[in-house]
């Protein structure tokens, strides 16, 4: 079944705090997946978006990805154990509620969007890839990374990207949120660098498993330059995107 909301929390922490973000990575993942209303979630690491590759971490940033029951149990997130303890830690924070729109493949071998049918958008638009690289390919997946990289960086329509992991090495993914589904799809399917990834990814074998998905913006509640968003800060349509 379709979820009809999934949030995204983010959190800048400073970096005398890493050794606690370490800690509770270690031991918040099974806490956030029993807490009541979840359906799955993740507890991730995050890159600078800059290359995507295992010297691209960015131990100062944080995020979880929640699938919801309900709305109301996503309510519940922030006073939660696990909301309150990252809260504490970091130096600023911010949530992207999400509902999606597209997903195909697997993560963690479960479908945590369902099958969502899409529908016309107007507004701001999340892509979330995530993906297990098999060991013998990853060399050659990180030497190709570069230049799509590069090329999302002056992406027409990029509001903020950046790189996410469950683990240093091996289980990469990527955020990227987008003004327009018109500017997400210019790039992922015109852009020439990022089109000569997606013909080389059926030859390669570069993934053990995949996803790939796509979510209408909601509401976006807190200091968003924790994205690293890009929109000019007086833009109230870009903010709250499809609320």
């Amino acid at each position: 079944m379709t979820p009809d909301l999934v949030t995204l929390h983010v959190w800048r922490i400073p970096r005398t705090a890493v050794p606690r973000a370490l800690a509770r990575m270690a031991t918040h993942p099974a806490r956030l997946r029993r807490m009541p209303g979840v359906r799955f979630a993740k507890l991730l690491g995050t890159g600078t978006g800059t290359g995507f590759g295992p010297g691209d971490t960015d131990l100062t940033r944080w995020a979880a990805l929640v699938v919801w029951d309900s709305p109301a149990a996503a309510a519940g997130f922030d006073a939660s154990p696990v909301g309150r303890s990252w809260a504490r830690l970091a130096r600023a924070g911010v949530r992207v509620e999400l509902r999606p729109l597209t997903s195909r493949g697997e993560w963690s071998g479960r479908r945590p969007f369902g099958e969502p049918s899409g529908g016309r958008v107007t507004g701001p638009v999340l892509a979330l890839t995530r993906a297990r690289l098999r060991a013998r390919r990853a060399v050659t997946f990180w030497r190709a990374i570069p230049p799509v990289a590069a090329a999302l960086h002056d992406a027409p329509g990029l509001l903020a990207r950046f790189g996410v992991g469950e683990a240093p090495l091996g289980w990469q993914g990527t955020v990227s949120l987008w003004q327009d589904p018109a500017d997400l799809v210019a790039f992922a399917y015109r852009h020439p660098e990022h089109r000569a990834a997606i013909t080389r990814t059926p030859t390669e074998g570069w993934y053990a498993e995949e996803l790939f998905a796509r979510f209408a913006v909601g509401d976006v509640v807190g200091d968003r330059t924790v994205l690293g968003w890009a929109a000019p800060a007086g833009d109230p349509e870009t903010a709250r995107g499809n609320a």
